[in-house]
């Protein structure tokens, strides 16, 4: 049933996206991704259980810890084994992108891209010291900043074949971007910050993308450790935020998705 309802979501947010992507302002100068933001506990005693996989050892890039699609939830699969990438377990990865009582609290943060240059089509966000939760939700724990967090972005892009469009991320710690479902930026791991970046025609034919058409965007960040927290983000692609839906609500999403592009079938073949 869930392999059967991730491949509905990914059509779904291909046709929802020709309805968003079309009518967007090409010419828009700021570009803002809302995603959700989960906080967690590093020590005991802070109204959340220890968490293994935060504030763990520096591992350095750490490439293939996740699988090259997502699962039927839409979220990433740890793929190694316990200690791989400084992770415990495949369970307690996948607290990262859930919200799970009594583990993570969580909390919806937007961010805006500006365009570098008037009309040049590029957005970027870029801050060296990405600590959005300061002093919220679970605090601090005794730090300077509160560094143990995970951040989600969803949304759709369109894509168009010969523009040499491109996505790129700088930052630290774990960094996994999927376009279509297919693992297009692998930054796995406790590391400083570093450089991945994907250009979509040259990934085209691999990730099953045609001119003009529109596809998922999904973004998973990680910050598991102390003393540093960078985040930017460069890109030329036309993203439409989408909601991050929880596991527990992403059957009534597709289906909600699927009445809207629906009912737009209709409009078109009644016109």
């Amino acid at each position: 049933m869930f392999s059967n309802l991730r491949r509905v979501a990914v059509m779904t947010a291909a046709s929802l996206g020709a309805l968003l992507c079309c009518s967007a302002n090409p010419a828009a100068a700021d570009l803002t991704l809302t995603g959700t933001i989960r906080d967690f506990a590093y020590t005991p005693g802070s109204g959340l259980a220890q968490h293994p996989d935060f504030e763990a050892t520096i591992s350095g890039l750490t490439t293939g810890m996740v699988a090259g699609s997502l699962d039927a939830q839409g979220k990433p699969v740890y793929t190694g084994s316990g200690g791989y990438g400084s992770v415990s377990s495949a369970a307690s990865f996948g607290q990262w992108y859930r919200n799970t009582p009594g583990v993570n609290v969580s909390t919806s943060y937007s961010i805006t891209l500006s365009e570098t240059a008037p009309g040049s089509g590029i957005y970027r966000y870029s801050n060296p010291a990405f600590f959005p939760i300061d002093n919220q939700l679970n605090g601090n724990q005794g730090l300077d900043h509160n560094f143990h967090f995970t951040y989600e972005l969803a949304g759709t892009f369109g894509y168009k074949a010969g523009t040499g469009q491109t996505f790129s991320f700088t930052g630290d710690d774990d960094v996994w971007v999927y376009l279509n479902n297919n693992l297009a930026i692998d930054l796995g791991g406790i590391h400083g910050g570093l450089n991945g970046s994907v250009n979509l025609d040259a990934v085209a034919a691999g990730f099953g993308l045609q001119d003009g058409q529109n596809y998922a965007f999904n973004m998973f960040f990680a910050e598991r450790h102390t003393s540093e927290s960078q985040f930017q983000i460069e890109t030329s692609l036309p993203i439409v935020s989408n909601p991050v839906p929880e596991p527990s609500t992403w059957a009534a999403s597709l289906a909600g998705l699927a009445m809207l592009v629906a009912l737009s079938r209709r409009r078109r073949r009644s016109a």
